[in-house]
């Protein structure tokens, strides 16, 4: 689904996986460029393993051992990380083909789309109905908020998997020169399987502090910290609080000098997982036809914390029925 907005932005929301398949944003200079890693055909989608763009879960980011205990029983996720579960096993809701429900025209164009998980998928219980709203907002943003709920305890935890380069997909220049900014005192340090130790770690003093606007690629390749060897970069879960909010709070900005092209990140969610595309190879051509290489963008994606199934301090994911499960993710583009 093709969206036009008021303020310059144009996106295209595609159903496999409720992804974010482009969007282009206008520079300094008024010129319009795709900022979103992509491909241009279906095939290419189903061919990766990168999440490309994508709503990940039923439950985001890692589980160790794809171990889950609910009330006394102890539930499985199919391993598809090593000995871990990624975003929500073998076949996620990255995989799924997404049911269109709503389309919005006017000055707020959007889509609604929903997906329905039974019970039993993935080794999770309960039937988990979800629905995921993208609309272009009059204030330049991409709005997205995503609703679930169930018929049976089960854990939650959605978000959104977008590859950003605000220099332009087809650009030459990739996202480690992208000055960022993370409003976060503390982050989740984890093992050399990337599952959370349980810590909460200052970020002061380390090259996980981003509270003033820094270059991703000045600590990426810190081969003096243990947690940038661990990750190959940045692949981390940063503490902006330590609970959801009551309503999305400004948590990141990026900012992409060459374009003059900034975004700013806002969420209800305690979390922000940020990857820097470390496993992009140059084995995959995207849109612009370039191959894909390690660096070329950045992931940003606002969640509860990894692993809180069995992390006690974590807080809790479960899901009961009659709640309603939400994520509400503002990216909101302008220039500077």
């Amino acid at each position: 689904m093709d969206l036009i907005g008021a303020a310059g932005l144009r996106a295209c929301v595609i159903t496999l996986g409720a992804a974010v398949q482009s969007l282009a944003a206008p520079d300094r200079e008024g010129r319009l460029a795709d900022v979103v890693l992509g491909f241009p055909t279906l095939d290419g989608y189903l061919a990766s393993a990168a999440y490309m763009g994508v709503t990940v879960g039923r439950v985001a980011n890692r589980i160790a051992g794809g171990r889950v205990e609910l009330e006394g029983r102890e539930h499985r996720i199919p391993l598809n990380d090593g000995a871990h579960a990624l975003h929500g096993g073998q076949h996620g809701l990255d995989r799924r083909v997404w049911e269109i429900i709503e389309l919005r025209d006017g000055a707020a164009p959007g889509v609604t789309l929903r997906c329905v998980s039974s019970d039993g998928d993935q080794g999770l219980p309960g039937e988990l109905t979800m629905v995921a709203h993208f609309d272009l907002t009059a204030d330049g943003e991409l709005a997205l908020e995503y609703e679930a709920t169930t018929d049976r305890p089960t854990p939650v935890n959605l978000t959104s998997h977008v590859y950003w380069n605000l220099a332009g997909e087809g650009s030459s220049a990739g996202a480690m020169d992208h000055l960022l900014m993370l409003s976060a005192e503390e982050f989740l340090p984890t093992d050399a399987a990337a599952i959370p130790t349980g810590e909460f770690r200052p970020v002061n003093g380390t090259p996980f502090d981003f509270r003033r606007p820094t270059p991703i690629g000045l600590g990426v390749r810190d081969a003096s910290e243990e947690q940038i060897v661990f990750g190959r970069g940045y692949d981390h879960n940063w503490v902006v609080s330590r609970e959801p909010s009551s309503e999305p709070r400004l948590v990141a900005v990026l900012e992409d000098p060459l374009s003059g092209r900034v975004m700013e990140l806002s969420t209800d969610q305690p979390g922000l997982q940020m990857y820097s595309g470390n496993f992009l190879d140059a084995t995959t051509a995207g849109k612009s036809g370039r191959l894909y290489r390690q660096g070329d963008a950045v992931v940003l994606e606002p969640q509860m914390f990894p692993d809180a199934p069995n992390q006690p301090s974590f807080g809790s994911i479960r899901l009961e029925p009659g709640q309603v499960y939400r994520n509400r993710i503002r990216f909101r583009f302008f220039t500077r």
